[in-house]
């Protein structure tokens, strides 16, 4: 014999893996905490996953432990505007070694290779290519390049960066 099954209340769409809680969310927050729900119950609540509940709480508890919604995105929009500074620009002896490699003309890609095998223990000394084109292309103008007095050739002999993506429609238009 089988029971009839209930429809239950639809489920709220479910957020991007990605998507910051709102105040609207953290105020949920405060009153379930309040309530007495765990931090389980609370996320499965909201849709997200209970370490984005847990972590929300540890980082915006007050001093008394008390978790305040409004404090709480205070603090987190701070977090957000405070931009966070580069990992070349963090560590002078990283930039001066991947600085050495490029005024030797080789390749980000090089760079970064050979990094990662001159320095194996040191997570400190390791780099990605993306992040020394983003120095030489992006940041500020380039900064990485100001600093170097050589014309720097990408490989293919290009003497800057083709985007990687696709217009919409690669055929083209007719007009």
């Amino acid at each position: 014999m089988t029971r009839p099954v209930t429809p239950a209340a639809p489920l709220p769409p479910r957020p991007s893996p990605r998507a910051r809680l709102d105040s609207e969310r953290r105020a949920l927050i405060a009153d379930r905490r309040r309530a007495g729900l765990g931090v389980r119950e609370i996320a499965r609540e909201l849709g997200v996953s209970h370490s984005t509940v847990s972590r929300e709480l540890r980082r915006n508890a007050g001093p008394d432990g008390r978790y305040d919604a409004a404090r709480a995105e205070r603090a987190a929009r701070e977090r957000a505007a405070r931009p966070r500074a580069g990992k070349l620009e963090g560590s002078p002896r990283l930039r001066a070694e991947v600085v050495r490699r490029l005024a030797m003309r080789w390749p980000p890609e090089q760079v970064s290779a050979s990094l990662r095998r001159d320095f194996p223990g040191d997570g400190g000394m390791r780099v990605s290519h993306e992040t020394i084109y983003r120095a030489l292309y992006v940041q500020g103008r380039g900064s990485l390049r100001e600093e170097l007095e050589v014309e720097l050739v990408l490989r293919g002999g290009r003497r800057s960066r083709r985007r990687r993506s696709l217009p919409a429609d690669p055929r083209g238009r007719r007009t």
